[in-house]
């Protein structure tokens, strides 16, 4: 398909002078594209997400030189080394954004299913039918890649988006917006379907939600202050998770390489993400063979490991814990260590410190490895494989617009069916209630 070229003066946005209207306006459009894309069919909307995909790979050089503009202007305001990891694009990263909306465009369509339909005494006939959430709103800070992944899975699932990045990401979202537009485009779609917010204004945010009347979920991505106003300031249901505080435990029954190997993987394989190890717990019967094996491997690798008494007294040289680190994600290379005397301490210790994000056990015993699964109250729990796992695309969701520790809704990554709802239909043959 051939595509048109992108526009891609950039600027930096300037406050508006209206910030209601301006949102008040946004919210209406995408209500009322929300309605068009409901009753669009599953060939358009992946005609969207294929010609998207295309407008990347042809917009490379372009996407990649307002990506480098926010990366300097970051660097220059100080950002953090996980922050500009999340804020960098390059050619890999555009190429797998392509490559994600074109495995989102080959996933089944949740939109217009019906199950459980079952005939009644009556004579009617009552099943369930999965529909859009309506008009979705995602807010996020540095990661430009996720406004593909929200605008794709989005709009796959028939919902209008609203997408607000983080200022330090306004010129790669302002590109990688510039493609969407030409793939909604090339579908014949609304192009109101996918809108990016074009100002960096804090205010804007505030302004929309307080909208109910036009968005019908939030989800915030990003870090906990951002996820506590958004929590606070809400009028519109939101779907989020405060933090990744993440666990590995090695259970008495471990498998020394597995265990060895999962707990590198997990804490050194990508630093700055929420499902990143960020406390080991080791079964007090296997600290003195494994600790000195696992602290040769971490601190080779640049760890930092923090421990209990116990850890302290097997590892020469590292920082005693404190409270504070068994409830941090550090983001960073900062491991904290705690042997535990069983699994039931190492349970206890999950539920009380953790997030409800991702856990997981190293065991050859069944039981105990189902008993982990049963009493670890978190969105995702894992036995012998790593945590970083935990991810939309390797739970064969195609990508993820966000990962809830929420229970009611969505729980976990959050990919097209968690993006829609159920309504009752009932079929009838000139059926009336007695």
């Amino acid at each position: 398909m051939d595509q048109e070229p992108l526009n891609m003066t950039l600027q930096v946005a300037e406050p508006m002078n209206d910030i209601n209207t301006y949102c008040t306006k946004l919210g209406k459009q995408a209500r009322t594209a929300s309605r068009q894309l409901a009753a669009s069919s599953t060939g358009k909307r992946n005609t969207a997400l294929l010609a998207t995909a295309e407008a990347l790979i042809s917009n490379l050089d372009k996407i990649e030189s307002a990506n480098h503009q926010d990366l300097v202007a970051a660097r220059d305001h100080g950002l953090t080394a996980a922050m500009l990891d999340r804020l960098t694009l390059g050619e890999h990263g555009i190429a797998t954004m392509a490559k994600g909306l074109r495995q989102i465009a080959t996933l089944a369509d949740p939109v217009g299913s019906i199950t459980d339909l079952q005939y009644r005494p009556s004579g009617i006939q009552v099943g369930k039918m999965r529909v859009p959430l309506g008009v979705v709103m995602i807010i996020y800070e540095s990661r430009p890649n996720v406004t593909i992944d929200a605008a794709g899975l989005c709009l796959k699932s028939a919902n209008a988006t609203v997408l607000r990045g983080g200022s330090e990401a306004f010129h790669s979202n302002q590109a990688i917006a510039s493609c969407i537009q030409q793939g909604l485009a090339a579908a014949g779609l609304p192009k109101h379907s996918v809108q990016v917010l074009e100002t960096t204004d804090r205010a804007a945010v505030g302004a929309l939600l307080q909208m109910p009347e036009s968005i019908d979920i939030v989800i915030p991505r990003g870090g906990k202050g951002l996820i506590r106003r958004v929590s606070a300031e809400s009028q519109i249901p939101v779907i989020k998770h405060l933090d990744g505080v993440c666990h590995v435990y090695i259970d008495d029954s471990a498998d020394t390489e597995q265990a060895l190997n999962i707990v590198v993987n997990a804490k050194t394989q990508r630093y700055g993400v929420c499902n990143a190890l960020e406390t080991l717990l080791v079964a007090q019967s296997r600290a003195t063979e494994l600790l000195p094996q696992i602290a040769e491997r971490l601190q080779t690798a640049g760890v930092e490991l923090r421990g209990c008494p116990l850890t302290c007294s097997h590892l020469a040289d590292i920082t005693t814990a404190c409270e504070e680190d068994w409830y941090a994600e550090y983001l960073a290379p900062i491991l904290s260590i705690r042997v535990v005397a069983d699994l039931t301490q190492a349970i206890d210790h999950i539920n009380h410190y953790g997030s409800a994000h991702t856990d997981a056990i190293v065991t050859r015993d069944f039981s105990n490895a189902r008993r982990f699964i049963t009493e670890v109250d978190s969105s995702s729990v894992m036995v012998n494989a790593s945590i970083r796992f935990a991810d939309g695309f390797e739970y064969g969701l195609g990508a993820e617009i966000g990962i809830s520790t929420a229970k009611l809704h969505a729980r976990g990554p959050v990919g097209l069916e968690g993006l829609t709802s159920q309504k009752y239909v009932v079929f009838g043959d000139g059926t009336i209630r007695e």
